[in-house]
């Protein structure tokens, strides 16, 4: 009997950590009948967090709220309630910024308007409902707009010269003259959970790396990354410091806030208990959308990869993609959906199935 532990990430936009895990089940168990299965979603921090950890942790509770969404329409979702505990008698609150302020919930980039208030509306509902912990997850960012949207939610006032608010996102950046922190509320402790040691500012900063993928280009690149370092020195941030330009310069405001920044993939599973379930596995099953030379860099798959490793069980990956510069010697065996499927188009049409013939023929390759 061969004792599985099914730990993938979500297939960014096309299927979530839950659902391929189960479909990668349902593809191994008509190779091998008798095998027994742990569910462990995966996470980093970025989609799927909440997803995971309502998954893995008995008695966690989702929590429906209704905040403004990246460009200010109301938007129905939800945080996650994880039972009390010694660390946490009051509960442990799981907000993750991709299912409030995520890119994923845009029909069209807004670089300029979108902004992170709503994820701060939800961080905020969770201390209303008294948690003294909270874990947030801050990938898939909308905005770039340095956690002022977050921090505004929370009681932060950012205003220009006249001693007016500023407009949300990016576009008001520029016309920040003064930061009052006053009625800002009291952080309980905060893990916040991200891949990212990017600076906030600079050629390794929030705007000139992640501006673009949100819409930034050419000069605006260059006016945000400077509104951002004023930003911070309003702030008294160091723009410098590793992780701060995560999530558009949302992992910089979380730090003000009293944070501390953690790598997504360790913090989940430490939180979801997998290296106890991979104790016991003789083969771990790990996947994302695309596996490539940056996904040995705090990703899910490397990370677990290395757990495997260490409890010596077999590790083995399905992904959507797998590209040439891509570590797969990590693996005992791998399996790339656009190759099964004949092409990424069909690949993303109907991930689940795909994912079905990966567990096969991963558990054929054992």
């Amino acid at each position: 009997m061969t004792r599985v532990v099914l730990a993938p990430d979500s297939f960014k936009g096309t299927i979530t950590a839950v659902d391929a895990a189960a479909a990668l089940a349902d593809g191994w168990s008509s190779v091998d009948p008798s095998a027994t299965f742990v569910h462990r979603p995966m996470a980093d921090g970025g989609e799927g967090t909440v997803a995971a950890f309502a998954a893995a942790v008995p008695g966690a509770r989702r929590m429906p709220v209704v905040v403004d969404g990246p460009t200010g329409v109301p938007l129905e979702t939800s945080w996650l309630l994880l039972p009390p505990s010694a660390v946490s008698p009051g509960g442990t609150g799981v907000v993750d910024l991709a299912s409030t302020s995520g890119i994923e919930l845009l029909d069209e980039l807004r670089p300029w308007d979108a902004d992170t208030t709503g994820f701060g509306q939800a961080i905020a509902a969770a201390l209303d409902h008294g948690v003294a912990r909270l874990v947030v997850g801050i990938g898939s960012s909308a905005s770039t707009d340095g956690g002022t949207g977050m921090l505004s939610a929370l009681g932060a006032r950012f205003l220009d010269a006249s001693g007016e608010p500023v407009v949300r996102g990016a576009r008001g950046l520029a016309d920040i003259a003064s930061v009052d922190l006053t009625a800002l509320r009291t952080a309980p402790q905060v893990r916040v959970l991200t891949d990212v040691t990017n600076p906030l500012v600079g050629p390794r900063g929030a705007a000139v790396v992640f501006g673009p993928q949100k819409g930034l280009s050419g000069d605006d690149i260059t006016h945000v990354d400077a509104a951002l370092a004023r930003l911070a020195d309003l702030l008294g941030l160091d723009p410098a410091l590793p992780g701060t330009g995560a999530a558009g310069g949302t992992g910089g405001a979380l730090v003000v806030w009293g944070a501390t920044l953690a790598p997504g993939a360790a913090e989940v599973a430490e939180l979801i208990g997998l290296a106890d379930a991979i104790a016991h596995a003789d083969v771990v099953v790990t996947g994302e959308g695309s596996y490539d030379g940056q996904s040995g860099d705090g990703k899910v798959p490397s990370f677990i990869a290395g757990l495997a490793a260490s409890a010596g069980a077999a590790a083995v990956l399905a992904a959507g993609r797998i590209t040439q510069d891509s570590d797969v010697a990590l693996f005992a065996a791998s399996a790339s959906l656009t190759d099964i499927a004949g092409s990424s188009e069909s690949a993303l049409a109907d991930p689940a199935r795909w994912l079905r013939e990966a567990g096969a023929a991963l558990a054929r390759s054992r």
